[in-house]
């Protein structure tokens, strides 16, 4: 699955990372670098270099909090939602094809072990 969906993010000229960022971003709520690195799982000077280079490619923009001055809200631009949409698209056709080849059925069992898996504790290593 992931693997699927880094290929439908490059061929959209994202990568993986900044399709996730994107995404999150989607929902047009005023978000923090913070809570969207704690959103996608990235570490805070990773995510700060990915932005970097989303801002440059036009794909998002920076402002600073209305409520806090010190905090900046990272936003999506016009540029980031056609992006964010096409890989989006891209998902979704491939998710079709999975329905299709395994049936509707087994779709759903796949879909619940992994949501079931998802869930699980990391373990200790």
């Amino acid at each position: 699955m992931y693997d699927q969906a880094a290929r439908c993010a490059r061929n959209n000229g994202l990568q993986i990372e900044a399709w996730s960022v994107l995404e999150t971003l989607e929902a047009g709520e005023r978000l923090t670098m913070g809570q969207i690195a704690q959103a996608v799982a990235m570490k805070l000077p990773a995510l700060s270099k990915l932005v970097d280079r989303m801002v440059s490619e036009g794909l998002v923009h920076r402002q600073p909090s209305r409520s806090d001055q010190r905090q900046v809200n990272l936003l999506l631009t016009d540029l980031g939602r056609k992006r964010m949409m096409q890989v989006r698209g891209a998902m979704v056709d491939h998710d079709a094809g999975v329905r299709a080849a395994l049936g509707e059925g087994r779709a759903m069992q796949v879909q619940a072990i992994l949501a079931d898996l998802a869930r699980l504790p990391d373990s200790p290593h």
